[in-house]
């Protein structure tokens, strides 16, 4: 793609991997949160996510309600909506950016963000079968996002160093 002044953006697409693995880290970390703040108000509500049992799956914040769904859903479109990353994808270097490579808004991480939420499978799915190679959910193609892996390159102009 052409960037402002004629020349052509390298876009690098997330794989799989490294997507599923940002997937990971989310649902633990938003679980293990959410069960804090639940345990600091009382039993009115706990938050479990669920797996296919297992001895990978069978810790205590692997177990998915319903309400669950919806805390991912915000989680997701605030994060990704505002700065492009939800923790999980901090960790391992992706962002969330429109086709271009640039920022998107609350409204696209609403949408891609609800089929993450609410129908992974059918979403991850229909992307494999419909759209082969081109590392797109179906609400990817919806909301016109991409997952591309950050570029932590520094600056021009500046080289980091460390001591010793």
């Amino acid at each position: 793609m052409n960037g402002r002044d004629g020349e052509v953006r390298e876009v690098r697409i997330a794989s799989w991997r490294r997507r599923v693995g940002a997937w990971l880290i989310d649902i633990i970390l938003v679980g293990i949160l959410w069960d804090l703040l639940a345990g600091a108000a009382g039993p009115i509500t706990q938050f479990h996510f669920w797996l296919p049992p297992g001895p990978i799956f069978s810790a205590w914040f692997v177990h998915l309600g319903s309400g669950d769904a919806l805390i991912l859903f915000a989680y997701w479109t605030v994060l990704e909506g505002t700065r492009g990353q939800s923790l999980g994808k901090m960790a391992l270097g992706l962002k969330v950016t429109d086709r271009r490579g640039d920022a998107i808004d609350l409204s696209r991480a609403a949408i891609q963000s609800f089929g993450k939420a609410f129908l992974l499978p059918v979403d991850v799915l229909i992307g494999w079968i419909a759209m082969p190679g081109s590392g797109q959910r179906l609400f990817n193609r919806l909301s016109e996002t991409i997952v591309v892996l950050v570029d932590d390159s520094a600056p021009e102009g500046v080289r980091y160093v460390r001591p010793g």
